[in-house]
């Protein structure tokens, strides 16, 4: 799989904060962003996670493209509001030599890997077989498997990229997307390392589990732990500023 940011908007952590200043400030538009430090920046962004004040987290996006997803993580993907997306297409690519993903599960048994190949390759056979017969390829495509890749490029806010962090890093989520959203945040938190900082599953991200009694249990784990969750350290912070 290859994860890439194509775009995003310039200085997103500066571009959140300076919203939010908008609203507190009784400044104009031509110099509201005047004079915010860095250290500002991070006040401002943690006041208002802190507060549940995420609507300036919208003024910052972020477009990424992805490479060698499943389509069984694509559907997933499509589920996910508010964002774009652009997904490469099975009726007019030929899918004749289409890559594919193994899950893990299926790949550490070298007797369940082979047949998973034999199934791909005869679905490959088929397909070929359809397409020469003249069937049209938006024909020919409904026999090819979920595990077929494919490329995809998807573009959202900040606060809905977090959200989406929340549903898709929680442990009880499907390998494939969990292991995306951890690379896509990765590659996020280079660019705005306050908007993202905290970020990921609801009990890392807000100290709370979802799951009720299909909980993993990494809540317990948690809330144990000194200093783990958000709250405490940024509150000390927030005064000392």
């Amino acid at each position: 799989m290859k994860v890439e940011v194509i775009d995003y908007t310039r200085e997103p952590d500066r571009t959140v904060a300076v919203a939010a200043r908008l609203c507190y400030s009784p400044r104009g538009i031509d110099d509201i962003g005047t004079g915010m430090e860095d250290r500002e920046v991070r006040w401002m962004i943690r006041m208002l996670r802190e507060r549940g004040h995420l609507s300036p987290f919208e003024h910052a996006s972020f477009t990424v493209g992805i490479e060698g997803l499943s389509r069984v993580s694509s559907h997933q993907l499509v589920r996910s509001r508010i964002a774009s997306y652009s997904q490469q297409s099975q009726r007019y690519i030929d899918q004749r030599g289409f890559e594919f993903v193994t899950p893990p599960s299926i790949d550490g048994d070298p007797d369940l890997r082979e047949q998973f190949r034999r199934h791909l390759a005869d679905s490959r056979k088929l397909y070929e077989a359809l397409c020469a017969a003249g069937v049209p390829g938006e024909d020919a495509r409904f026999v090819l498997p979920q595990a077929v890749a494919s490329s995809i490029i998807m573009s959202k806010n900040a606060r809905a990229w977090l959200e989406w962090f929340e549903v898709r890093m929680c442990t009880r989520a499907q390998w494939e997307i969990r292991r995306l959203a951890d690379t896509v945040l990765s590659e996020l938190r280079e660019l705005a390392p306050n908007l993202f900082a905290i970020a990921g599953p609801p009990c890392r991200a807000r100290g709370l589990c979802w799951e009720g009694a299909h909980s993993c249990g990494l809540i317990d784990q948690i809330t144990r732990e000194p200093g783990s969750f958000r709250a405490a350290p940024e509150r000390k912070e927030t005064e000392e500023t």
